[in-house]
């Protein structure tokens, strides 16, 4: 199997999506290097308020940094270039809501998410995203209501953490 590809969706639904946080996307051409990739190319790049990403991208990479986007403080946000840093319960909240926004991408839906990242070698202590999703993410949960990121019906509120 192999993962879903920013060259497999309809990009505006994912431009759609980012503008409720005030996101941009901008797609670097194929064989380019990808601006603020952390893990370098393919995997999506996070420079202030944009997402870059090229068509070999993994959908799953691009929410993933946008999600960080989301889930920062206002003082990383400011300074962000490359490293979305956070802590650990951060990152477990990043791949949370990640896994929920994926629902918003009509190519891609929570299960297809779900199987990505098992594919892309995510490691979750259950062994399996659905697994982590399911039966032990209720730090993250609780993270992102906290942070009123998500509502209780785990529903984004589409707003930047504070």
């Amino acid at each position: 199997m192999s993962v879903l590809l920013c060259s497999d969706i309809n990009l505006q639904h994912l431009q759609s999506l980012l503008d409720r946080y005030g996101l941009a996307i901008e797609v670097v051409k194929d064989n380019e290097p990808i601006p603020g990739s952390f893990w370098q190319p393919p995997e999506a790049g996070l420079v202030e308020d944009t997402l870059y990403i090229r068509n070999d991208t993994p959908v799953h990479s691009a929410l993933h940094e946008a999600c960080h986007y989301i889930c920062m403080d206002c003082t990383r946000r400011a300074q962000l270039h490359t490293d979305a840093g956070g802590t650990a319960i951060e990152e477990n909240g990043v791949c949370y809501l990640q896994i929920l926004l994926s629902d918003f991408i009509p190519e891609m839906k929570r299960k297809r998410m779900l199987d990505d990242m098992d594919e892309w070698g995510y490691s979750f202590r259950l062994g399996s995203a659905r697994a982590w999703f399911e039966q032990d993410a209720e730090d993250a949960f609780e993270w992102l209501l906290k942070n009123d990121l998500i509502t209780s019906d785990s529903e984004p509120v589409w707003k930047l953490r504070q």
